[in-house]
């Protein structure tokens, strides 16, 4: 067995399967598709499932990836030990339906022996308890002797998720040599120490659970392998964990670079370096993969990974931000599986810029407060840091409650989870709109599809045709006639376009005879395409009828022109921006069009001005639109733009504008960018972190829309009393100037008016122990009025000390004061101000000589000026 590098071992697997007649498939997105189950990919399988269950049709019944995976359950032990991570790659070879057990044990021992050169004598096997299949196969035609076979249970070696298909497993383990063991003499595979190093897991998904524990053999059974990429690297190279493998050692010495530490020198500077490479590594897959910073779902996993990896820089001496300055390194490490993470260095540097400036900006202050939640805490005696503190610096200071987590318990102290969690979630009801049901389908409406054929759509080349009714459903029952309300119809091919790929569904009618139905949207559940009717006139409508459907021609014309300009703005954009512009959402209308797009910044005016343009540009060249089928590499080497994380079938539609612009897309457009006809845009703007927005219309939008602003003019014009609206300009700039000398004047006296009422409060000073002392209420009068009268007093009254209260609706201000020798006499004026804050109930404090501070309870202030009067006795010098 000879050293061999991570990304050698990564191609030596996909190329031996691939000569088993496997398809090489690039690793899926660390973004789910079309499952809401999971945030984020957690296995090699978990993209493939529809394939396994049979509902996707897979591009070969035999297939090899190498998948990126996310798993965050025991991210507080990241960098605690050098066990655990988040970012991982797994191995897999999968067949569905197609070869077994034999195949799939003699492959792995070919390769693990053959190819890798591991000793046979270091290798052993674990089955099922009850699986003599598999045992006959490793023993008698594997030749692995019996005494290396070990026998274990359901719980380590049966896979199966509630119902379904499920089936035992067998695994390899490579034994580390006695020094890793626990001396016992029956040691073996199954034990806790960490001797024995299970590295590949052999899946045979042969049974099908009915849920009640009763299992029935699989018509077609499945394999399903997996094996960890680093943990392999870690025997073929002889070190003891991942951060020792050659790819990842290679960051880590990036980060003791920029820290001037060394690994192995100090277990806590060691931490800080396992947390910062494993969650860079991560960050990088993540952004790359279209995920940004935000505190909702994936969204939230990433800020957690960089905030928490930012601290560790900080305990290391690193100044300044700095994760930014290692993503070069983790591409670098990663160049020849995953060029993208090259080819877009600099946007994933922008985005983790970004979001570390935010934090660095808040940090300090955050770091501050919760050391002083925790020190009191522990100074009342308690041993839990409240929730309600925990939440306080989520939301005010962005702290995930795994840094809160870990800084308490670094303190010494638990947190109370349970009131963080209540807090957070009476938060997200507050934020989270209601999600609406894009499908227009329950999941048990669906089964009133089962059995109907899929629905041949023919809209892109008519708008009209006759068809048969399949179905017919009104409130949420399967019927055979309907002549009233509401209802959805299903035919046998449509040339309406099913809501999809961010188009809208089409509207027109159904006729039968004389009699119309109008169709008021057309969605899609899997290939059935669903109208949603409405009875206008008398009628009705009979399953077995033959009809004739109509689109509404002027409207589906506007969202070609809308979703045809969607394509030419993703194209200028990439021009104007650069190539790290990719569309991560998409809204077409017959009124607008709304894009989202990865970019790390505003546009600004100038950068609009040149994408519209550019697009114009090319409505004007009156390019032929071109739609083309083909497969999915075909449609790549000819630089045809994905969706984001798409999964595509065996053939795709490729919409190709020129040579302007080329992508995968199934919505409907014009024929030659001419008829966009014009293209405006409307606005720009954030939609999270690192994703901008823009809406734009084109055509008779255009026309409306300029017809709405001349109006917006007119009527402007008419309220300025402006014969000309040429002259609205100069007339708002007159009464501009006309309002800031009236507001200067208003100003002026009440400030005067405020000096008049506070002069009276100044003049009754009352000596206390050698000094003037000041203490009054006020109401309705501006704080900034107050300050100056302080300023003043302490200017004309060396001596003098004082605390006003500012009391304004419900707003309470404290402003206090001290002169030159009141402050030689131990008098501070921000001492003060926070002591009557205190009472308050709110907080603030400044300089010996002025402060300001605020408060929650305006109803204490005569508490708080006592305190005040106390503080002066029993601190004057």
């Amino acid at each position: 067995m000879k050293w061999t590098s991570l990304n050698d071992i990564r191609e030596m697997y996909l190329s031996f399967f691939e000569s088993k007649g496997h398809l090489r498939h690039k690793s899926f997105p660390l973004v789910p598709q079309n499952d809401k189950s999971i945030l984020l990919i957690n296995a090699g399988m978990t993209p493939l499932k529809k394939f396994f269950t049979g509902e996707v049709e897979p591009p070969r019944h035999r297939m090899t990836t190498c998948q990126k995976c996310i798993r965050t359950p025991d991210i507080d032990r990241v960098g605690m030990t050098a066990r655990h991570g988040t970012y991982f790659e797994m191995l897999g070879n999968f067949s569905f339906g197609d070869y077994f057990k034999r195949e799939a044990i003699s492959w792995a021992w070919e390769f693990i022996t053959k190819n890798l050169e591991m000793p046979e004598d270091k290798l052993w096997v674990t089955i099922y308890l009850d699986d003599d299949e598999a045992f006959e196969i490793w023993n008698k035609e594997i030749g692995v002797s019996a005494d290396k076979i070990v026998r274990l249970g359901k719980e380590d070696n049966f896979w199966e998720h509630g119902s379904g298909p499920c089936g035992p497993c067998s695994e390899i383990h490579f034994d580390r040599g006695e020094k890793f063991g626990c001396g016992r003499p029956d040691c073996k595979p199954g034990c806790d120490c960490d001797r024995f190093m299970e590295f590949w897991n052999l899946v045979f998904t042969q049974f099908d659970n009915d849920g009640n524990g009763n299992y029935s053999r699989l018509a077609k059974p499945n394999i399903d392998t997996g094996m960890g990429l680093e943990r392999l690297a870690c025997i073929m190279q002889g070190v003891n964990n991942l951060f020792e493998v050659d790819t990842v050692r290679n960051i880590m010495m990036a980060i003791c670079d920029k820290a001037g530490v060394t690994y192995g020198a100090d277990e806590k500077t060691d931490i800080s370096l396992r947390v910062i490479t494993d969650h860079i590594r991560s960050t990088t897959f993540m952004i790359c993969d279209g995920v940004v910073p935000s505190n909702e779902g994936r969204g939230y996993v990433l800020r957690r990974l960089m905030r928490r990896a930012a601290r560790h820089g900080r305990m290391l001496g690193i100044e300044g931000t700095f994760l930014a300055d290692l993503i070069p390194v983790v591409a670098k490490e990663n160049l020849s599986e995953y060029p993208e993470l090259t080819e877009k260095t600099d946007y994933i540097k922008k985005i983790v810029k970004i979001e570390e400036d935010r934090f660095a900006a808040t940090i300090d202050a955050g770091l501050s407060i919760l050391n002083t939640m925790t020190e009191k805490t522990k100074a009342e005696g308690g041993d839990t840091l409240s929730g309600e503190d925990a939440f306080k610096l989520y939301d005010t200071f962005g702290f995930p409650i795994d840094l809160t987590r870990e800084i308490a318990k670094e303190a010494g102290l638990n947190l109370d989870e349970d009131a963080f969690k209540a807090l957070m979630n009476e938060q997200r009801q507050r934020a989270r709109a209601a999600r609406a049901d894009i499908s227009g389908w329950a999941e048990s409406s669906a089964d009133m599809l089962a059995g109907i054929p899929a629905t041949e759509f023919v809209g892109y080349d008519t708008l009209e045709c006759e068809a048969k009714v399949l179905a017919i459903i009104a409130d949420g029952i399967s019927v055979d006639s309907a002549n009233e309300g509401d209802v959805t119809v299903i035919t046998d091919k449509t040339p309406f376009y099913g809501e999809g790929g961010g188009q809208v569904g089409d509207t027109g009618f159904v006729r039968l005879g004389d009699a119309s139905v109008s169709v008021t949207d057309t969605k899609k559940s899997g290939g059935i395409f669903l109208h949603a009717c409405t009875f206008t006139e008398n009628g009705a409508l009979t399953v077995g009828d033959t009809v004739t459907l109509a689109v509404d021609g002027i409207r589906r014309r506007q969202i070609a022109g809308n979703h045809s300009s969607c394509h030419l703005l993703q194209a200028a954009l990439r021009q104007v921006l650069g190539s790290h512009v990719e569309q991560s959402g998409s809204y077409v209308s017959p009124q607008r069009v709304r894009f989202d797009f990865s970019h790390y910044a505003p546009l600004t005016a100038e950068e609009l001005q040149k994408v519209e343009c550019l697009v114009n540009e090319q409505i004007a060249e009156s390019l032929e639109v071109c739609t083309v089928e083909t497969d999915i590499e075909s449609a790549r080497k000819a630089g045809a733009m994905a969706l984001f994380g798409e999964k595509y079938g065996k053939t795709v539609r490729m919409v190709k504008m020129g040579d302007f612009s080329t992508e995968l897309c199934g919505g409907t457009h014009v024929k030659n960018t001419a008829q966009v006809g014009l293209f405006k845009i409307i606005s720009e703007s954030s939609v999270a972190a690192g994703i901008r927005r823009i809406e734009g219309t084109t055509g008779s939008g255009v026309l409306q829309l300029l017809a709405e602003k001349e109006a917006l003019i007119v009527e402007t014009a008419k309220e300025l009393k402006v014969q000309n609206p040429a002259d609205i300009a100069k007339k708002a700039a007159a009464l501009q100037g006309e309002l800031k000398s009236a507001n200067s004047e208003n100003e002026a006296l009440k400030a005067k008016i405020a000096a008049e009422k506070l002069s009276s409060i100044t003049a009754n000073k009352e000596e206390v122990k050698g000094l003037h002392l000041v203490l009054a209420t006020v109401a309705d009068t501006a704080p900034d009025a107050v300050r100056n009268v302080c300023d003043n007093l302490r200017a004309d009254d060396p001596l003098s000390v004082a605390l006003i209260a500012v009391v304004n609706g419900g707003k309470l201000n404290l402003i206090a004061s001290c002169g030159k020798e009141a402050i030689a006499k131990g008098m501070h004026a921000g001492n003060i101000a926070k002591t009557a804050a205190t009472i308050c109930g709110g907080g603030g404090g400044g300089r010996p000589d002025s402060a300001m501070a605020g408060g929650k309870n305006p109803e204490k202030v005569a508490d708080a000026l006592a305190a005040v009067r106390a503080f002066v006795e029993e601190n004057v010098k």
